[in-house]
């Protein structure tokens, strides 16, 4: 027996009171608008005394011409709570949402330095792939029309 339970979430106010463990403070807005996107999942595990000490996000994707696939957003465990097999059930679970939506596959992205995601993502049964790049625009608006300015050589780089 654990000591927590995985739920979906469906009530925005639920992910406000586990701000404490997201990168910064939810919203309720923020809350309301990730929920009632199509495709977009959020669970909570639950420790007994109501505690949130996990979560674990995931956008469902489709491609004309591949099957539907996860992107794991994020993951994240309360520090007192890591190293107790809350994110690997973190992971099961979301490989059963992922499932039960028709998706064949789930991926994610991390820093190539963060061994305890990698480590986390190989035990819950995924491949780590040393070839990928991930491209980012941080902020869209401040991106020129038409992308970024040539550099010296002519290209954008």
């Amino acid at each position: 027996m654990t000591g927590w339970t995985v739920v979906q979430v469906s009530d925005p106010a639920a992910l406000v009171a586990a701000s404490h463990l997201f990168d910064g403070p939810v919203s309720l807005a923020g809350a309301t608008d990730t929920l009632g996107r199509p495709g977009h999942v959020v669970l909570l595990a639950r420790a007994a005394d109501g505690h949130d000490v996990g979560f674990v996000s995931g956008v469902e994707m489709r491609h004309p011409d591949k099957d539907a696939e996860l992107f794991l957003y994020e993951l994240g465990v309360d520090e007192a709570w890591r190293r107790q097999g809350v994110a690997t059930a973190l992971l099961a679970a979301l490989r059963d949402v992922a499932l039960a939506r028709g998706c064949r596959g789930m991926w994610t992205g991390t820093e190539a330095d963060n061994d305890a995601a990698l480590a986390t993502y190989r035990a819950a049964g995924a491949e780590i792939d040393d070839g990928s790049v991930f491209v980012v625009w941080d902020d869209l608006a401040e991106v020129p029309p038409g992308g970024a300015a040539p550099t010296e050589e002519g290209s954008a780089g």
